[in-house]
């Protein structure tokens, strides 16, 4: 194996190793990360060359394809799940960056098109009374609403993915199990993908100076643990699983319900599948 092969592998193992994380790290951060996270078994890799897959003790990322479902009828907008993201994955605690988030649809009498915020609306902000807190005023508490509802949004973890084909340097990829990670080793912040996403899923962290985005809480679904966001949901409105497992709760929910993704027309073929959005939710 000549010095080309040996890079191009240790490249790879490097990756398949630090996308696991899940953390939003980076340079020396990402050691921190590492031996924070980790068991002592996958410590001892993060060291040296990492293994071809995840470095997680009895994890195998080609037996699994994991997707998420979204039941915008059970939504009730409590943002418990934006709470619970922020603090899994050291996401900055003010109200303009998100790994997920919640919009609110909302039709008035007489109006064809809905009115949209979001936590990081400046009126919700100022109900919340503070930056780090996310709460929905009570705008409409006086109009003729005609209807309104909840659609929680987040990283669409796309089949082909807009986002690792405009990565100039390979940190943005996809893995065996068809989630997109972002190895912050190898980011510099470019933002192209930023700009290639059409969900508007990723954003800028400029004190680490990479892009950031959910991942499924990819650190904990590769234990057998669900997302926080998931988790913590009240209702459950948001489902997680194993598309291979037939008996999974996505796969029943997408089996039992005719589901819609996000733009479909964009050829990204999306692997969040919605339930109860209209028309207008893009």
């Amino acid at each position: 194996m000549d010095d080309k092969e040996k890079l191009e592998k240790h490249q790879i193992a490097r990756r398949a190793f630090l996308g696991c994380l899940g953390g939003a790290v980076a340079g020396g951060a990402a050691v921190v990360a590492t031996t924070a996270v980790l068991p002592n078994e996958a410590r001892a890799a993060a060291n040296s060359a990492a293994p071809a897959v995840p470095a997680i003790p009895g994890y195998d990322w080609s037996k699994h394809r994991w997707a998420f479902g979204v039941d915008a009828t059970k939504c009730i907008g409590c943002l418990r799940c934006v709470e619970a993201c922020k603090a899994e994955n050291e996401v900055a605690g003010d109200a303009h960056h998100f790994r997920t988030w919640v919009e609110r649809y909302v039709y008035l009498e007489g109006e064809d098109q809905p009115r949209i915020d979001s936590q990081d609306d400046p009126v919700n902000i100022a109900a919340s009374g503070s930056e780090g807190a996310y709460r929905f005023a009570n705008r409409y508490k006086d109009a003729k609403v005609e209807k309104a509802f909840f659609v929680p949004k987040l990283c669409n973890h796309c089949t082909h993915p807009a986002c690792v084909q405009v990565c100039p340097t390979g940190a943005t990829f996809k893995t065996d199990d068809g989630v997109v990670v972002i190895d912050h080793t190898y980011c510099i912040g470019c933002q192209y993908c930023v700009q290639a996403c059409p969900y508007g899923a990723r954003f800028f962290n400029p004190e680490l100076n990479v892009t950031d985005k959910c991942t499924w809480c990819y650190h904990r679904i590769t234990k057998g643990l669900l997302p926080a966001c998931v988790e913590v949901c009240p209702v459950s409105a948001r489902i997680f699983g194993d598309l291979n497992d037939k008996q999974s709760p996505i796969s029943q929910f997408v089996a039992n319900n005719r589901v819609d993704v996000l733009k479909p027309e964009t050829g990204n073929a999306p692997n969040v599948y919605y339930v109860g959005i209209d028309k207008e939710v893009r």
